[in-house]
């Protein structure tokens, strides 16, 4: 198998997926060291893959006075080119698309050129839209690169969708997996029921984006029926904004979680662990202000851990909410075994070496 067979086979089982922030320097433009050095963070925390050009990178880079978008992939792209040369080791590459059907079709392509894997395209800004306008955008898309499909959840900039629309999403060749962040139940269960009801539910994998239930998307087994036969599907990794943090622990958790799965052990104590990750990510997203402070509360962790030189966003609007540093105070203290920052601050020199700061 070529390299990219074998990242879509990695894709295809589940696996680790942070979706990576931007790094900038004190005038807004980008921080190429910075970005490397968070890349070496990921990539040495032992994710699966990396996915980038998505919200928590900022959809702002796409602004033609900004102009992020190709450079801040090309790095991403070469970065995971190097580890891989250096560690004999396949990380999956995905690339954040949105916009109108010609916007997302180019960033696709570029996407492409740089080597990436998948796509994850998003519907935001596009609630105008109708249903069959953005099935056949991703049909497609599909036809230039394999897609992720992407339930965003309203808070942000998405849209509620009916169950037909996952049916025909499904059915698309070469969408190979769909990442649900609804941060909703009943919108959840429409899409793991149209993948586990799909002809091609064997070809598509589901992962979690509800970072407000991140560990029991990861441990729950769905089953429907349907016509005297019984289906199953579930959850087999995550994209996760939550996951561009305390990285390291994250990735054990989930190979805590698939061990409990393989052994159908569910044991208490994985379900306080549910809530404490979820307590912790109300503190980054900031929930208590509508998710307005999510992105910037993300580059503080990083900049306490030394990994960011500032929360600064691209849109000087985005900042962190009154009371969300103490929030940050109070995770910290109250969940030390969820935080990465005795690895950090072991290997912290090194990959500043790698990154040339």
């Amino acid at each position: 198998m070529n390299r990219h067979e074998i990242a879509l086979g990695k894709l295809s089982e589940g696996t680790v997926i942070p979706a990576t922030p931007l790094a900038l320097k004190e005038d807004r433009t980008l921080d190429e060291k910075g970005l490397k050095l968070l890349m070496n963070y990921y990539l040495n925390c032992g994710v699966g893959g990396i996915a980038t050009a998505v919200h928590t990178t900022q959809f702002e880079i796409r602004e033609p006075d900004v102009a992020l978008f190709e450079p801040v992939i090309k790095i991403v792209s070469e970065e995971i080119d190097k580890f891989e040369r250096k560690n004999n080791k396949v990380i999956v590459k995905v690339c954040g698309v949105c916009g109108p059907t010609e916007q997302a079709i180019k960033e696709a392509e570029l996407a492409k050129k740089y080597g990436y894997d998948a796509v994850l395209l998003s519907p935001g800004g596009l609630n105008d839209r109708s249903e069959e306008y953005l099935i056949e955008r991703t049909r497609l898309v599909a036809d230039k690169i394999p897609v992720i499909g992407f339930y965003l959840q309203t808070a942000v900039g998405g849209r509620v969708f009916s169950y037909n629309y996952w049916e025909s999403v499904c059915a698309i060749p070469n969408v190979v997996a769909i990442k649900c962040a609804s941060f909703n139940r009943y919108q959840t269960l429409d899409v793991v029921r149209a993948a586990a009801f799909s002809d091609r539910s064997d070809e598509i994998t589901l992962y979690t984006g509800n970072d407000d239930n991140i560990v029991v998307d990861l441990l729950t087994k769905y089953k429907f029926e349907k016509d005297g036969k019984t289906v199953e599907k579930g959850f087999d990794g995550g994209l996760l904004g939550h996951w561009s943090v305390w990285t390291k622990k994250a990735v054990e958790i989930f190979e805590k979680i698939k061990g409990a799965k393989n052994n159908s052990s569910l044991s208490p104590e994985l379900l306080t662990l549910a809530a404490e990750v979820t307590d912790a990510n109300s503190a980054f997203f900031d929930t208590a202000n509508s998710f307005k402070g999510c992105i910037a509360g993300l580059h503080e962790i990083l900049r306490r851990q030394g990994l960011m030189s500032n929360t600064l966003c691209l849109n000087p609007k985005e900042t962190m909410s009154v009371g969300q540093a103490d929030e940050l105070d109070r995770v910290q203290k109250m969940y030390p075994h969820l935080n990465d920052d005795a690895f950090i601050r072991k290997n912290i020199e090194e990959w500043k070496k790698n990154a040339g700061m």
